[in-house]
C-alpha cells in the first residue's frame, strides 16, 4: 500500500471512530426514557376545546405511536404501569392561509397546542414536562368541498402528525 492509500484509509477510520463516539444515532433509535419504565398508561387526553372527539384522536394516536416504537408497551391499567403520559388539550386553531378562486379557503393551518406530563411512577417523579406544547402543520382542503365537511378526516390525519411529534420529543429529547 502506497503512503496516500494508507492515509486515507485513517482518515476514513478516524471519521467513523468520531461518529461512534460523538453520540450520533438514527433517529427512531434512541430513547431518553429510564431503563426501568416498560410500561406507560395512557388516559384519555382532557379536552378544553369545542372540536368533537379532539380527545379521542389524539389520545388514540399517541398510544398507537407509543406502541409502534416498540420500546414501551401501553397498557390500560395505571396500577401496573411505569409512567403516566398525561395531556391536556389547551387550544385547536383552523386558520385559513390559501383561497381558491371563488375566494373560499382550500388551505389552513392548524394549531394544537398541549400542556403534557410524563411521570415516573416508580421513583414518583417527572420525567417530561411541556406546559405548551406547540404542533403547526398545515391541511389542503380537497378541490369541491369545505373544511368542515372534511373536518374529522383532517383531525385524524393531523392526530397521527401531532402523536408522532410528541413521541418523538418525549423519547429522544428533541
Amino acid at each position: 500500500m502506497d503512503k496516500r492509500t494508507k492515509k486515507r484509509l485513517f482518515c476514513s477510520g478516524f471519521l467513523s471512530l468520531c461518529l461512534i463516539c460523538c453520540g450520533y444515532h438514527l433517529r427512531g433509535t434512541g430513547s431518553f426514557l429510564p431503563s426501568h419504565i416498560n410500561k406507560i398508561y395512557v388516559p384519555m387526553f382532557k379536552n378544553n376545546t369545542t372540536r368533537y372527539q379532539l380527545d379521542l384522536k389524539l389520545t388514540q394516536s399517541v398510544i398507537d405511536e407509543v406502541v409502534a416504537r416498540g420500546n414501551v408497551e401501553s397498557i390500560g391499567d395505571i396500577q401496573s404501569a411505569d409512567a403516566v403520559l398525561t395531556g391536556e388539550i389547551v387550544a385547536f386553531q383552523a386558520t385559513p392561509i390559501g383561497y381558491s378562486g371563488e375566494a373560499t379557503a382550500d388551505r389552513y393551518k392548524i394549531t394544537i397546542i398541549t400542556k403534557i406530563t410524563l411521570r415516573d411512577m416508580v421513583n414518583n417523579r417527572i420525567i417530561f414536562s411541556n406546559p405548551y406544547f406547540p404542533y403547526q402543520t398545515e391541511y389542503e382542503v380537497p378541490e369541491g368541498t369545505d373544511f368542515e365537511s372534511v373536518e374529522m378526516e383532517a383531525i385524524d390525519n393531523i392526530a397521527v402528525k401531532y402523536a408522532r411529534s410528541l413521541i418523538i420529543t418525549i423519547l429522544e429529547g428533541f
